[in-house]
């Protein structure tokens, strides 16, 4: 069972996200048990789309308890060095157009891909573990290997 690195906030903020979804638990319930009393199961719409909901809706429950129980808090006052860890901000360059991507590496609960935070399990976060300033760093995507030159690693 691997521990799942997040920062207090991260910690926080997919906790406050498992009450939001546990607190829609019974609307769900409800909607259930009125479509029940409305007849026939077989060819109920409500009752079907709302038992979908529900197992949906556990499932993700299930999801965020499950990595809450395998949290590791890191402190990020001792985070630091010369090499791509959890909570570093990296400045990578693109190959062969040369533009210039930043990205940070965060935990669950923190990730914001349109903002450039990726969890250091998505496909880019473990392609840039480890890595350091002038290394280069593919990337498998469904487009094609995704390549990268790491100019500059901070930590904030």
């Amino acid at each position: 069972m691997d521990t799942v690195p997040m920062t207090k906030e991260g910690y926080d903020k997919l906790s406050a996200d498992l009450v939001e979804l546990e607190s829609r638990r019974p609307k769900v319930q409800l909607q259930i048990k009125e479509a029940r009393e409305k007849g026939d199961l077989s060819e109920n719409a409500e009752y079907h789309a709302a038992r979908e909901d529900l197992s949906m809706l556990e499932g993700r429950i299930s999801d965020m308890k499950d990595k809450i129980s395998r949290a590791f808090i890191v402190d990020k006052s001792k985070i630091g060095g010369n090499t791509i860890v959890f909570g570093a901000t990296v400045k990578l360059e693109s190959q062969p157009d040369k533009e210039v991507e930043e990205y940070t590496l965060v935990g669950e609960g923190e990730n914001d891909p349109l903002n450039g935070l990726i969890l250091t399990t998505s496909p880019m976060g473990q392609a840039l573990l480890t890595k350091k300033v002038g290394d280069k760093v593919e990337v498998p995507a469904p487009r094609g290997m995704l390549k990268y030159k790491v100019l500059e690693i901070k930590f904030k």
